[in-house]
């Protein structure tokens, strides 16, 4: 008699399952892109080095009064005012006398010092840049908004690409490149608080 031989059951397939490896890739592709080639890290580095003495040469210069911008006895330590000058005398168009109200108010110079301040350490040190680029957003508009309209160009100036240059560098994280980007992150204020990266 022949022997017959019973199929082998079918083993129901498995379940297909995203690997680690997958999804790894895609958590990083989520994340924000960080340049990776070193002329583009060298670039950005000095690019947020220019950026942050833009910041910081004018609070030296109006708190020390060393006669570029500012003489020594109009200087904030022999109690001169950052704003009242520039409000009054070196503002143009719809604008212009918007702030003659609020104009060398001990408060919104301590506020104009403190954002120069701010950020010129905060793209120096590459920390806090989304903090420091909406401060410097805010800054740069405030500023084009009283000197409409440039007189180089009937729209745009400087003060539109400080602005963008600071978002440039706060979306590729230039902080990381010779910063201390990349370890303040990993701090828990900032892993508390987000807008402080």
């Amino acid at each position: 008699m022949a022997s017959s031989t019973a199929p082998a059951p079918t083993r129901p397939a498995a379940p297909t399952t995203r690997s680690g490896a997958t999804a790894t890739a895609d958590a990083t592709a989520a994340r924000p892109a960080v340049p990776s080639h070193r002329a583009v890290r060298i670039s950005l580095a000095a690019l947020r080095a220019l950026l942050a003495w833009t910041f910081l040469w004018p609070f030296l210069d109006k708190l020390f009064g060393l006669g570029f911008a500012t003489p020594s006895e109009k200087s904030v330590l022999n109690g001169g005012s950052p704003t009242e000058g520039f409000l009054f005398h070196g503002t143009k168009g719809p604008f212009a006398h918007a702030f003659d109200s609020v104009a060398g108010a001990w408060w919104l110079d301590l506020l104009f010092m403190l954002g120069l301040l701010g950020v010129g350490l905060a793209f120096a040190l590459g920390i806090g840049m989304r903090a420091a680029t909406a401060a410097c957003a805010l800054m740069m508009a405030s500023m084009w908004l009283v000197t409409l309209q440039p007189a180089t160009n009937p729209i745009t100036d400087d003060h539109w690409m400080i602005a963008l240059a600071a978002v440039v560098l706060t979306v590729c994280r230039a902080g990381d490149h010779f910063g201390l980007g990349a370890a303040w992150r990993r701090t828990p204020l900032v892993r508390r608080f987000g807008l402080l990266a």
